[in-house]
């Protein structure tokens, strides 16, 4: 289905078009009802599945998000800015100070899933650790909450045999985190590498993410590098891509 006027755009594209416009101008702020199905159908004259893909549109891009039951709304939280350089460096953490100190200003974040425990490494966490298949690593999950709404799944991978006793083991590591602690063990983290990719979500992550249908994930991968190139750390991140804005900050 085509547009008048010789344009090819499809016209879900157009309504959606029209719906994302009005949102910008603050017809619908944050957190208002968008039209729905049957309001767009008799609006612009569209069958149903025309309707729904003019949403779908939006839900995809992060705009908006579907509750069931209720409708689609304009999405209120704000999109967390990562500073992908900054939250890294070693005057932050070396300092006692959280990483996420440089993405959230005086937002509110919480950890309210934790989880470690030591198991075998599998084969690509071996690889990238420089380890023996089924050589022993401790295992950090942590599900990040900022302002009520879960935007991150973390798991770290560290060599068991180098943070046996330490802090990292516990669930509660202390000021700086992991990185700090590293340094005190002599691994002090002096170089890091992150792969990004992304993909639709499974359905366990969806659920603890609490992603409305259709919301990608983004995937990031840290590996965290010791003097000489010690791979010490292979952090697995996925993350709610509507709710970040991913930022780079280097110099040329």
């Amino acid at each position: 289905m085509t547009t008048s006027g010789g344009t090819r755009q499809p016209k879900y594209q157009r309504i959606a078009d029209a719906l994302r416009a009005a949102i910008r101008a603050g017809e619908y702020g944050p957190g208002a009802r968008l039209p729905g199905e049957n309001d767009l159908m008799a609006a612009h004259g569209v069958a149903r599945m025309t309707a729904r893909q003019a949403l779908g549109v939006l839900q995809s891009e992060g705009i908006v998000e579907s509750r069931k039951g209720a409708g689609v709304f304009v999405r209120s939280f704000r999109p967390l800015r990562r500073h992908g350089v900054q939250r890294l460096a070693g005057e932050r953490w070396g300092a006692g100070r959280s990483v996420w100190s440089a993405d959230i200003e005086d937002r509110t974040l919480v950890v309210d899933q934790v989880g470690v425990a030591e198991e075998p490494a599998q084969e690509r966490i071996a690889r990238v650790l420089d380890i023996a298949p089924d050589d022993a690593v401790c295992v950090r999950h942590r599900r990040y909450v900022l302002e009520g709404k879960p935007v991150l799944l973390a798991t770290s991978f560290l060599p068991a045999a180098l943070v046996a006793g330490s802090a990292i083991t516990r669930e509660d590591t202390g000021p700086g985190g992991i990185y700090a602690h590293l340094d005190e063990l002599g691994l002090k983290p002096v170089h890091f590498r992150e792969e990004v990719r992304s993909r639709m979500p499974s359905q366990d992550e969806a659920h603890r993410l609490s992603l409305s249908a259709g919301t990608p994930v983004m995937l990031i991968c840290r590996t965290a590098f010791a003097a000489e190139g010690r791979p010490v750390e292979v952090n697995e991140m996925v993350l709610d891509s509507a709710s970040y804005v991913l930022e780079y900050d280097f110099d040329a």
